[in-house]
């Protein structure tokens, strides 16, 4: 299971070619864990978060780079109707229909991980975290300034959005777990 964020839509309309953005693991980390287990399902969940309809979807686009990258095309299943995080949930859990004993790996940035992880459990779709695309070098970090004043708002532009979407997600009842554990 690898979420959506890694590609940009527009930009590879336009260009027509896939245009990767800073989450590009998602997708190349995943095409690793597809030749480590060649037995295994992969569905690319992501659709566009714009409200306009007309904008380009990412599934279609993230199926290509995985055919790029060496990915058959009979394991791909690409889910094109979700707009945030909680619909990836609910919408791969349908595609997916996990069964007992099943594992799922969830690929995503680890940033975002938290979030998803609980939207995945509110969704009913036990999955196992696989973070990628990490931004910190870990507690080191921490006690470490930022390089610029531009970089050091990014970053807390960056944290911001996932506080505030796992605050949002259990202040309206979509998740049930304010810090979900592993």
């Amino acid at each position: 299971m690898v979420l959506g964020g890694a590609i940009s839509p527009d930009i590879s309309v336009a260009r027509g070619v896939v245009a990767l953005n800073g989450s590009a693991e998602r997708l190349t980390v995943t095409a690793e864990l597809a030749r480590r287990y060649p037995n295994a399902r992969i569905i690319f969940t992501g659709g566009t978060a714009s409200l306009d309809q007309t904008e380009p979807l990412e599934a279609p686009l993230a199926v290509k780079e995985f055919e790029a990258l060496g990915v058959a095309h009979e394991r791909i299943t690409a889910e094109e109707q979700s707009r945030n995080t909680i619909e990836n949930a609910v919408f791969s859990r349908l595609l997916a229909d996990p069964k007992p004993g099943e594992r799922w790996l969830l690929v995503t940035s680890a940033s975002h991980m938290p979030r998803a992880i609980a939207a995945f459990r509110a969704a009913g779709f036990p999955v196992e975290a696989y973070p990628v695309n990490w931004h910190t070098q870990g507690r080191r970090d921490a006690a470490e300034l930022f390089t610029s004043f531009a970089g050091g708002l990014a970053m807390t532009d960056y944290a911001m959005h996932e506080w505030f979407g796992l605050a949002a997600y259990w202040l309206t009842g979509r998740t049930s777990e304010l810090f979900p554990a592993p």
